[in-house]
């Protein structure tokens, strides 16, 4: 599996985080586990940016890696 690769699955797999962390933000009744919630998907959408820029820039130095 190549770096970018793994890079994207990463990816993935931060997204799909960040859905189950705001579902259960949705369905809590508590006010401090909503917020705390909510900030976790915050850090996880920086994550999910910084994970988008690095694919970027792979894709760029390598472009035999653009598609995978």
């Amino acid at each position: 599996m190549t770096v970018a690769s793994q890079v994207k699955q990463c990816l993935a797999s931060m997204k799909n985080i960040r859905s189950g962390l705001e579902t259960f933000a949705l369905q809590s009744e508590d006010a401090h586990a909503q917020r705390e919630l909510h900030e976790a998907t915050l850090q996880c959408d920086k994550v999910i940016n910084d994970l988008t820029k690095r694919i970027g820039d792979l894709e760029r130095e390598e472009p035999q890696y653009k598609g995978f």
